[in-house]
């Protein structure tokens, strides 16, 4: 099932956000988005699989080998975690924070995903 037109519009300007918060070397601010990203794609394996690459990607650049252990290992689950509805509602993907853990979802994407 593809993502709705305004939930895929709002996932990739985070994704967006993400890239430009980077380019400008605001690294919180970059990660929030792309952890909101994260959370707006988690029912869609493609999309949510594309987060983890990027959250990869992210941690390469940082050098940050905790995060690269924990991207890999959630690059493999993602896809079917996606497809099997196991996707930990609210997550925000991070190595941060347990795989498998419900996290509060914010009001306004919250929103999104309900629309």
């Amino acid at each position: 099932m593809p993502m709705k037109p305004k939930l895929r519009a709002a996932y990739e300007a985070e994704l967006r956000e993400a890239v430009q918060a980077e380019a400008r070397d605001e690294l919180p601010r970059a990660w929030r988005h792309l952890e909101r990203a994260h959370i707006l794609s988690q029912a869609y394996a493609g999309p949510h699989v594309y987060v983890h690459c990027r959250m990869f990607a992210f941690g390469w650049r940082r050098k940050d080998s905790r995060e690269l252990l924990g991207q890999f290992a959630r690059i493999l689950v993602a896809g079917p975690g996606s497809w099997l509805g196991r996707a930990p509602l609210g997550n925000t993907g991070g190595a941060n924070v347990g795989i498998l853990t419900p996290m509060p979802i914010p009001e306004d994407l919250r929103a999104l995903l309900d629309a």
